[in-house]
This record gives structure tokens, sequence and C-alpha cells, in this order.
């Protein structure tokens, strides 16, 4: 499995080249982006997040001033944008009471400890925690998405029930912990999944349909060899 997840590492890298994840100017403004990008669109994170740099709001302290109707209208472009205000809003009062309102002070924590304590704000669940964890703190956390379950299923590395968990654990199981393999990869799953490995699967011209014919070649062997004995 390890060889196999590398080998479309590099299949996938040499295909498409670096995906050049996560966009931002700061850490927080990562950590911002991860909670914008909630069930949209990044295209639509990057005007919510220009909407906050052209009000001068990119800043821990002035997030956690602004009143959450002000500042829902800031982030409107990024959709549901009452709820991810009040998110906002937990995440820089959490930033604010346990490390002075700097990401940067949370490096001096396992990150163990930082994803027990991100999981703890409103509205921060696994995918979130994660994004902040490996790319705004660079820590080796393999972030799991929809399209990572997908491309999981269709190509036949995982057929049980692919929870976030599982998902994540068979990459970090496989590969080693490394940050900017865990960010490449994630970034070219999602291309992938975004262009070839649809709902409905685009396979001709997909940069992994030799992969995906000589793992079913193998598993057709398995079951003749398995009919001989």
């Amino acid at each position: 499995m390890r060889s196999r997840l590398l080998n479309i590492f590099d299949l996938l890298l040499h295909a498409f080249g670096p995906r050049h994840w996560w966009p931002g100017d700061s850490p927080l403004e990562v950590a911002v982006g991860a909670i914008l990008t909630q069930n949209t669109a990044w295209t639509n994170v990057e005007k919510a997040i220009t909407n906050l740099k052209n009000a001068g709001m990119l800043d821990v302290r002035k997030l956690g001033a602004c009143h959450p109707a002000g500042l829902a209208q800031i982030i409107r472009p990024a959709g549901f944008y009452r709820v991810k205000a009040a998110r906002l809003k937990a995440f820089v009062n959490f930033l604010v009471r346990e490390y002075g309102g700097l990401v940067e002070n949370m490096q001096d924590k396992s990150t163990a400890t930082l994803r027990d304590q991100l999981l703890e704000i409103h509205g921060i669940g696994p995918e979130t925690a994660d994004s902040i964890l490996l790319y705004a703190l660079d820590r080796p956390v393999f972030v799991v998405d929809a399209y990572t379950v997908r491309f999981l299923k269709n190509h036949g590395i995982y057929e049980g029930t692919a929870t976030y968990d599982d998902a994540q654990s068979l990459f970090m199981r496989y590969l080693p912990p490394d940050t900017y393999l865990f960010n490449e990869f994630h970034a070219l799953i999602v291309y992938l999944c975004q262009k070839f490995c649809k709902k409905i699967p685009v396979c001709a011209d997909c940069p992994l349909h030799g992969d995906r014919e000589s793992r079913e070649r193998k598993d057709e062997g398995d079951e003749t060899d398995a009919d001989v004995a």
C-alpha cells in the first residue's frame, strides 16, 4: 500500500504539477480561510478574504471586536455568512484567550493537544481542525474531505465505510509523516477529483488510468488463483 500511494502521488505530481496550497499571507489568514471554506468553493473564500483585507479586518483583535452582524456582511461571499461569522468569532476568542492572539504561539503545544483544543471550538470539525494544523501550523496531519473518500473508493484503495478517521488513518499509517507530502497529496487528490474522479468518473484521460488498470488485472489474477486453488 505504501508503494502504491507513493506511486500515485508521483503520477499526480507529474501530471498536474505542484498545487501551491494553502494560499495565504500569514498563519492567521490560512486559519481564517480554513473556516470560511466550509461548504463553499475556494473562489468564494478568496472574495471574502479580500473583503476582510480591504476593511482592515484580517487582525485577531479587530475580528474579536467586530459585531457578528457586521462581520457576517464582510464575509458574505463565502456563504452561510452568519454561521461562519460566529465560528470566526469563536476561533479568535479562543486564540486570544489561550495564545495571546497569535497563531504562532500555538507551535509550543503538541499536535494532539492542539487538535483537541480546536475540536472544542464551536463549529470546527475534524477537516477544519486538520486544515489549520497542516496548512497554518505545518503539522504532518493528513486532511480528508469528500474528494478524498471518493478517490479512495473509486480506486479500490478503501472499500469500507471510509469515515473521516478511517480514511485519515490509512494515509497516516502508510505514508511517512511529512508535511509537504501530506499538503501536496491532498491538493492533488482534490484537483484529480475536480477534473477526472468525479461522481461519474472520466477514467480514460485520467493520469491514474494505468494504475487502476494494473490494479484490476491484479485483482482478476487473485480471483483466478483462488479458483484454481
